[in-house]
């Protein structure tokens, strides 16, 4: 099991006590490796959010000792204009603006920018201009958070 994967096993009830989502985690190897996990609070990441979910897991991952030398933690929130990353971004970010640019034409476009409705059997469904937009996910070859 990866890095990753473990911590992310660790993470998730954390987040599930307060209801936040994970977005993403990133662990960088280097002379002083760094792991960054990336939340989301759908009634807006704050700071406090992130200091108590780096408190939290801090601590189980010095008892679990998963990396094994010194490293950096860092919680943080996704961001403003974030790349998505994955399909569960797609629902976890709904509601908000978003851009996405298509590989090949859909309805005879290739970029959208909207309100992100979700994703369901691996179909975007997005708001622009009052009309609903289907984006089949593998067409996508950019999506990102618009602020």
């Amino acid at each position: 099991m990866t890095v990753v994967e473990r911590v992310k096993e660790l993470v998730l009830p954390i987040l599930e006590e307060r209801s936040f989502k994970l977005v993403d985690i990133e662990f960088i190897r280097g002379s002083r490796p760094v792991l960054r996990i990336y939340i989301y609070n759908p009634e807006g990441t704050t700071i406090e959010n992130c200091e108590w979910v780096s408190r939290r897991i801090g601590a189980l991952l010095d008892i679990e000792d998963i990396i094994p030398s010194s490293y950096i933690l860092e919680v943080s929130s996704p961001g403003l204009n974030r790349k998505l990353k994955n399909k569960e971004e797609y629902d976890i970010f709904a509601g908000r603006e978003i851009s996405i640019h298509t590989r090949e034409p859909v309805n005879e476009k290739t970029a959208f920018r909207g309100k992100l409705i979700g994703i369901k059997d691996d179909v975007i469904k997005l708001e622009e201009e009052g009309e609903t937009v289907n984006i089949p996910y593998e067409k996508v070859s950019s999506a990102r958070l618009e602020f």
